[in-house]
């Protein structure tokens, strides 16, 4: 490996590192405001390391990151990785100082999630210890904006501030149910264990049940906690592109190299404005400006076949009549049903030679064409990590464009022309009820639920309607 080269690829920004052995194996987990100037100070030809350090130098063959939008975040990832691989030059917290962790009270009716520096035999859930309690702080205020579970030690008799700005579920005055407050927790729990791809999974299949149940408000709220994770869970990791490459194209028993990959994805929630996505990548990168955005033409209602079908035949049947390159590579979002579409498609346009393959998300299983049992990768693998990169960045761009669309439709309904209801009251009125057609069904009681709403404006809504 060019460590010079290595290092050099690597961000000004915060993250987190591991250093690597020859055979892969990690030797040392750490995070850093500034990943370039962090990782560049251990290779200094001139610099004072201990020689702990200086071993671990000498046997550093590979250098792979997690970009992370802040040091606080990154501290997330750092202690999940230092507890899923236990890196032997990662020195354990043992020095008698009383480090932070943080404790999840499922001892509690209604857990609570807080920091503290005695870890006691009381039934609750510990994390940690962390080496920053400042960090450790910082990381709690983002879990609280996707996990809002209450803070109060002693539950008040009414709801509080933090309910009102969406990080409480208040329990307090019955707002939310003993099963579904725990249901909450619980994926507290997983991504804390650093089991945030299952958590992506078990949140998709909820979202779909409550849209198939027509519950789209809880759909809505589901959907927004994926949207969160993802901006935590979709950070670029980097383990070498050409080294990814070359073992996804040996899993995949390719003749050729694999430069150019394409990938698609169905965002349908609540059945409006369905779209899709491609995303491109090449030499293992990214390339945004050869993205593609689509709204689905051809299907109403739900039907993700359809719709991906609609997808891979517009977007190569352009190809096809523009006479551009077709990419080495075809990733569908979703297991052999999903590709088998794709595969019908590509065959119409005389394309079937294209390699494409399908990655089902609950089991991470890859499905191709001619293989009856799906490949399964190790979670070490590298080919893996950059299938689920392509993946989770298709899944990304195409609900960035589903909410783009139904934001533009909720600026525009009969809401507007009526008395008191401005933009926020209009907007928390359809997020709340689904549609127009929820609203002019709601009755008074329904209405005075919907956050911001008085008595004035919930008659004038009921009384426009009638008219």
């Amino acid at each position: 490996m060019d460590k010079k080269a290595k290092i050099n690829a690597l961000p000004n920004s915060p993250g987190v590192y591991m250093m690597k052995n020859a055979s892969g194996e990690v030797l040392y987990v750490g995070k850093a405001i500034n990943l370039r100037k962090r990782v560049s100070s251990y290779f200094r030809p001139n610099g004072r390391l201990s020689e702990r350090i200086r071993s671990l130098v000498s046997q550093v063959e590979d250098i792979a990151h997690i970009d992370a939008s802040t040091e606080a975040e990154a501290l997330i990832y750092e202690n999940s990785l230092i507890k899923k691989f236990s890196p032997k030059y990662n020195v354990a917290l043992k020095d008698g100082k009383s480090y932070p962790m943080l404790k999840l009270t499922t001892n509690e009716k209604f857990a609570r999630l807080f920091i503290t520096r005695q870890k006691k035999d009381d039934g609750a859930v510990y994390f940690g210890p962390y080496t920053s309690g400042k960090l450790l702080r910082s990381v709690v205020t983002i879990l609280k904006r996707i996990f809002p579970l209450r803070t109060c030690a002693k539950m008040p008799k009414g709801v509080c501030l933090n309910f009102h700005i969406k990080q409480c579920l208040g329990p307090c005055e019955s707002k939310v149910s003993e099963k579904d407050y725990a249901s909450v927790v619980a994926e507290l729990k997983m991504f804390l264990e650093g089991r945030k791809g299952e958590l992506t999974d078990l949140l998709a299949k909820k979202m779909a049940e409550a849209s198939a149940r027509s519950d789209y408000e809880e759909a809505a709220r589901i959907r927004d906690r994926i949207e969160a994770l993802s901006s935590i869970n979709s950070r670029r990791v980097s383990y070498g592109a050409r080294n990814e490459l070359e073992e996804l194209q040996n899993v995949l028993e390719l003749p050729g190299k694999i430069d150019v990959i394409e990938a698609f994805d169905i965002s349908n929630i609540m059945g409006e404005e369905a779209v899709g996505s491609m995303i491109y990548f090449y030499k293992g990168r990214p390339r945004k400006s050869e993205y593609r955005k689509f709204r689905i033409r051809s299907v109403s209602g739900i039907d993700d076949y359809s719709m991906m079908r609609e997808l891979v035949m517009r977007r190569y049947r352009r190809l096809v009549e523009e006479k551009k390159a077709l990419p080495d590579l075809i990733v569908i979002d979703g297991g052999k049903g999903h590709l088998n579409i794709a595969l019908d498609e590509l065959k119409k346009l005389g394309l079937e030679n294209i390699p494409a393959i399908g990655i089902a998300k609950e089991f991470e299983h890859i499905f191709m064409k001619g293989k009856g049992d799906p490949i399964i990768l190790p979670k070490g693998s590298k080919a893996l990590h950059l299938l689920e990169r392509v993946r989770d960045e298709a899944h990304r761009f195409a609900i960035t464009y589903h909410k783009s669309l139904l934001s533009k439709k909720i600026g525009e309904s009969e809401l507007d022309y009526i008395t008191a209801i401005g933009s926020k009251r209009k907007r928390s009125l359809l997020m709340y009820f689904g549609s127009i057609e929820g609203v002019k069904k709601a009755s008074l009681e329904e209405l005075m639920k919907v956050g911001g709403m008085n008595a004035v404006s919930a008659k004038n809504i009921i009384a426009h309607f009638k008219e």
